[in-house]
């Protein structure tokens, strides 16, 4: 019988940790589950919102209606080959399924090391870090269609993914509960190196001939020294998107900023450092009452104790503000506010 909790604290369900809560909260730990909550007519006339690991959101006030946590568990594998087919629960948090592939020696995702989160939130999200996008290894996943209580799978082009984005962000925004991802990896690594850090920080280790082990454990060191533990300082990782804009609008900003740190994004569009661009603006380490950016990554944003949603927010904005007004850019939130 599944337990329906009222007025539930979402403060250690968050990685901010805001505290906020929630009207109603339930954790699903199996599709049956889903099937029951929804057979409740009640449910389907509320406000909801599907929670996992609580890493990419923001709460800017007490959420009025459901919350579902999905803790949908297990990972099963099977090798064909050099292919590897990975299939993982929702609820698995995402590094152990990280780590669960490169101890095992099954290459593709060694670059994703350390990303907060759950197995279900990185199609929603087309997580990526240095090089490498979920869409890269992605096969399908299996969702519940909250309108009719039916599963569906969506391929990867079915999905249509993004820069940080995907077809559940937009179109199908909240009408899926995705259950489990389906990925496929490979027995032969090709090892990405694409970023300068991972080869510097190689380098500095006099590893000449990288395994996916090695990537995996420099990735991890790399955002740890730029990044702050969770459990230790609120915060949802990169606040903002690394903004993609046009070729021509690059040579604007490159021509009053030559030492603009950037990316090529193809098709005529460069990425810029949206962490770079916030840093030139004076940001970095800065203390704003009881919210601030991080001391060794302008990037991300954190609650130094007691921070509101509103604070953050604000905090945010004043940040987008800053970067507008100086370098014409437009940063845009990669976190989810939920207001």
């Amino acid at each position: 019988m599944l337990q329906i909790l009222e007025n539930f604290s979402l403060k250690n369900f968050n990685t901010f940790g805001i505290d906020a809560s929630a009207k109603y909260f339930v954790e699903i730990n199996n599709e049956n589950e889903l099937e029951e909550l929804f057979m409740d007519p009640q449910w389907l006339q509320m406000d909801r919102l599907i929670l996992g690991g609580g890493s990419n959101m923001l709460f800017v006030k007490n959420f009025d209606g459901l919350v579902i946590r999905m803790n949908i568990r297990g990972i099963e594998h099977r090798i064909n080959h050099e292919e590897v087919f990975i299939e993982a629960g929702a609820g698995e948090v995402w590094n152990d399924l990280v780590n669960f592939c490169v101890d095992r020696g099954y290459a593709g995702i060694e670059n994703l090391s350390l990303i907060p989160g759950s197995v279900g939130a990185s199609p929603i999200q087309n997580i990526g870090a240095y090089g490498v996008e979920l869409k890269d290894v992605f096969r399908s996943c299996r969702a519940f269609e909250i309108a009719t209580g039916q599963f569906k799978t969506f391929t990867k082009e079915n999905c249509r993914f993004g820069y940080r984005d995907s077809i559940f962000k937009n179109e199908l925004k909240e009408q899926y509960i995705i259950v489990s991802v389906k990925f496929m990896l490979s027995i032969i690594p090709n090892i990405n190196l694409k970023y300068g850090a991972i080869e510097q920080e190689l380098a500095n280790r006099n590893i000449t001939g990288p395994t996916i082990k090695d990537v995996s454990r420099v990735v991890s060191h790399i955002r740890v020294s730029k990044l702050p533990d969770p459990s230790t300082i609120g915060n949802a990782g990169s606040f903002f998107k690394n903004p993609v804009i046009s070729d021509a609008e690059f040579r604007q900003v490159q021509s009053r900023f030559s030492e603009v740190v950037h990316y090529p994004a193809g098709d005529g569009l460069v990425k810029l450092a949206a962490g770079w661009l916030i840093e030139q603006c004076g940001w970095k380490g800065k203390v704003v009452g009881h919210t601030g950016t991080w001391m060794n990554q302008a990037l991300v944003l954190v609650n130094h104790g007691g921070a509101t949603g509103e604070e953050v927010y604000s905090l945010s904005s004043q940040i987008i503000d800053s970067v507008y007004t100086k370098f014409g850019v437009l940063l845009e939130r990669e976190v989810n506010i939920i207001n």
